[in-house]
């Protein structure tokens, strides 16, 4: 009934599938691009000795001449583990702190989007950290992983305290010689306002000799006044009674 041109059809057809294949191929290049800019890019924190350490005692290899590894004990195990655990809370405590003044960053345009990805790659890799650290505590011991970062954080917690307490004490000789020169020159100055304070200043004493001489004056005047009102008074009888 209806004729299907399929040559017209031919036209659209390629220019759908060219279109699709090109978006294909610039999509793969563009994932395989940023790719290999991450896995360039520095990472966020530096290698992780403790972890290190962990493994290597855990995957010991033979010396040379002997068939077996030598066999750590558990207890040294453990203990590798648990410091493994500390060092995970101190990367946490880091990446909390940052997180926040990362954002405010991004928000203003300050930063660019490299530091955001080694962010966001370092958060991955400590999610993926604490994972294998609580597998291997409930390996090494029955339910060990639900307490273990509880551990590691009261460890990590002394030991920042410890490092604050040796950061002050590395302080006291400093501030003790501060605090004694710092004596020593309010004591200085106490003692000048003292001296200052007992020796009479020529203002104050030259009050006291205007004061004596207005005194002497007045005093003259009065023995004056008084010798001359005795001869007054008979004179002025006399000029009455001749009158």
């Amino acid at each position: 009934m209806f004729d299907i041109n399929w040559r017209g059809l031919l036209v659209p057809l390629a220019y759908i599938v060219v279109l699709v294949g090109s978006f294909m191929t610039f999509s793969a290049i563009y994932r395989r691009r940023k790719a290999v800019q991450s896995a360039n890019l520095a990472p966020w924190f530096g290698p992780h000795l403790q972890r290190n350490i962990y493994l290597s005692l855990l995957h010991m290899e033979p010396e040379e001449g002997s068939e077996k590894a030598p066999k750590v004990p558990d207890s040294i195990i453990r203990a590798a583990l648990l410091r493994r655990a500390v060092e995970d809370i101190h990367r946490i405590v880091q990446i909390r702190q940052a997180k926040q003044a990362i954002g405010s960053l991004i928000q203003r345009g300050s930063v660019g989007d490299d530091l955001l990805q080694r962010f966001q790659r370092a958060e991955k890799e400590m999610e993926e950290e604490l994972r294998d650290v609580v597998m291997e505590a409930n390996a090494l011991a029955p339910n060990w992983g639900q307490i273990i970062f509880q551990s590691a954080n009261e460890i990590a917690a002394n030991t920042m305290l410890r490092e604050r307490v040796d950061e002050i004490r590395a302080t006291v000789d400093s501030e003790k010689e501060w605090w004694e020169k710092r004596r020593a020159s309010i004591q200085k100055e106490f003692m000048k306002e003292l001296d200052e304070a007992e020796k009479p200043t020529p203002s104050s004493s030259a009050p006291s000799v205007s004061g004596a001489k207005s005194v002497t004056s007045e005093d003259s005047e009065a023995v004056l006044v008084d010798t001359n009102t005795p001869s007054a008074t008979p004179s002025s009888k006399k000029k009455k009674g001749k009158k």
